[in-house]
């Protein structure tokens, strides 16, 4: 593929290091008939595809309990695949796309339905010009089945020879320390780490992977990245929708299991590490799990827990037939992080995340400090904000003075907003972007095992306060549908420093004859 070039020459390259894709590829998609694989793998798949970045003469196989024809497979196989105008091109494309695609059925846990998968493999390889086998397995399945699965295909499908195998898992990885020490602990029964990628899909988001170059290839942004610039941050995640139907599923698990323990704690942990040595993946990978190690568990006063109710026609969270009556699961919840080392010490990071509020919005807010008070008046305060989705951008809130013959200031932006900066490009999803890796063999932007272990080890005793294992159970505060959230988290924010300002929240233009 040819480099494109920038406004200002040809884009520079990364230090990194992987292998190149390799051919006589099998991609195994175990949970084929699930939602995952057919709203987020399969469309992943596709889009890898049409953009030439598949393996040659890759094979694709889907594997379930589900007994369903090669027409059926196909039907489910493409319909979250986008083709709105009916453009020939890509109807072609999903032709295509199905001409290397096929189906098997079995069980998860007994070894003759794994034998079946290995001979139908087998039958596939058995057309290659050379004897090179690679399998890339994917587990788009419930985490009940990981380790029967995982030591099935080891015992039944592995490639001994002549080939590589790799495991891709989904979260989530348990429930606390101890489930998820049981499975790394299993799972490493079978398989090595380095054939196993764990899968947390916004490391794949287009703004996630920003965070390292934003970072680290700007000495204007890193000289005022610590504790002497900034006051505190945010990191936001909100949803306009409840359960709806998936309360059963939503319900065991939570918001801070569901969002907070693994999306936001990754952002943190790339927005907070220290330099690595290069953009390898243990390299990244390691100064991740130092500035982690450093963050001591959750404090039960730096919580805010908030379960949404009827509001604006639409239902409580209780109202859900399949949630259970009375539940105090939190549909909301907001947790200050500190991280006690000389760059953070002192900053506080609230992760906040929540169902049923007002809008869809995953953002990161920095909030530096105030400026040194004299020459002037209560004047707004700097913020970055980066706003992973949607429509990606990155804006900064700067102070200005007032076009024309006053002295005076007023906040405005220096705003990158791709849509409107690279209208050609085309943001790849995140899936996209990690399966890719995984075909690579790019560790990069998967979790670790120890990564994950000091992960849980930060919000276990939360979430066994919230589950009644340490006396009684927290009850969290009642937020209507379609708001902001409980009416107890601007107090909550402003403990830790925050300063909201109504001057800040005027963008992307600010209109002079209303101020």
């Amino acid at each position: 593929m040819t480099r494109e070039r920038s406004l200002s020459g040809t884009i520079p390259s990364m230090e990194t290091s992987h292998e190149e894709l390799k051919d006589n590829t099998i991609i195994i998609v175990l949970g084929a008939s699930g939602d995952l694989a057919k709203k987020k793998t399969f469309p992943a798949l596709f889009g890898l595809y049409r953009q030439g970045f598949l393996p040659r003469d890759v094979k694709i196989v889907g594997y379930a309990r589900t007994k369903m024809d090669a027409e059926e497979f196909h039907k489910r196989e493409t319909s979250y695949i986008k083709n709105p105008n009916d453009d020939p091109e890509i109807a072609k494309s999903i032709e295509a796309f199905k001409g290397f695609s096929s189906y098997i059925s079995g069980g998860y846990e007994d070894g003759e339905s794994f034998d079946k998968l290995n001979s139908y493999l087998e039958e596939i390889e058995s057309k290659y010009q050379s004897k090179e086998r690679n399998r890339i397995f994917y587990l788009a399945l419930p985490p009940s089945v990981f380790i029967p699965v995982c030591k099935n295909l080891k015992e039944h499908c592995y490639v001994a020879k002549n080939g590589i195998n790799r495991i891709i898992i989904e979260k989530p990885f348990g429930k606390d320390l101890d489930s998820a020490r049981e499975l790394l602990n299993s799972v490493k029964q079978y398989w090595t780490e380095d054939e196993t990628f764990r899968i947390d899909h916004y490391l794949g988001k287009e703004m996630v992977k920003n965070l390292l170059v934003l970072r680290f290839a700007n000495i204007a942004m890193g000289a005022a990245w610590d504790k002497n610039s900034i006051s505190n941050v945010q990191i936001t995640f909100k949803e306009p929708f409840g359960t709806e139907g998936r309360g059963g599923y939503f319900d065991e698990f939570g918001i801070i299991r569901d969002i907070l323990q693994n999306h936001l704690l990754q952002v943190l942990s790339i927005l907070t590490m220290e330099r690595p040595v290069s953009f390898s993946a243990e390299d990244i990978r390691d100064e991740k799990v130092k500035v982690l190690r450093a963050i001591p568990p959750i404090e039960r006063d730096d919580c805010l827990l908030g379960q949404y109710v009827a509001a604006n026609g639409k239902p409580g969270y209780l109202d859900d037939d399949t949630v259970p009556p009375n539940s105090v699961c939190p549909t909301f919840a907001a947790c200050t992080l500190w991280i006690h080392n000389p760059r953070w010490e002192g900053v506080p990071f609230i992760l906040k995340a929540g169902k049923a509020l007002n809008e869809a919005k995953v953002e990161v807010r920095i909030q530096f400090k105030d400026v040194t008070q004299g020459i002037f008046k209560d004047i707004a305060r700097n913020e970055l904000v980066i706003r992973i989705q949607p429509s990606e951008a990155v804006y900064l809130k700067l102070n200005a003075k007032t076009p024309g013959l006053y002295t005076r200031a007023i906040p405005t932006e220096m705003d990158l907003t791709y849509k409107r900066r690279f209208t050609d490009a085309k943001i790849p999803e995140a899936y996209e972007a990690l399966i890719l890796d995984a075909l690579k063999g790019d560790h990069s932007n998967f979790v670790r095992n120890d990564e994950l272990d000091v992960a849980w080890k930060i919000f276990t005793p939360i979430l066994h306060w919230i589950d009644g294992k340490q006396g009684q159970v927290p009850r969290p505060v009642s937020y209507p549908y379609g708001t902001r959230g409980p009416k107890e988290l601007e107090g909550f924010v402003q403990k830790y420093g925050y300063k909201r300002s109504a001057d800040l929240y005027i963008w992307p233009v600010t209109n002079l004859a209303s101020l």
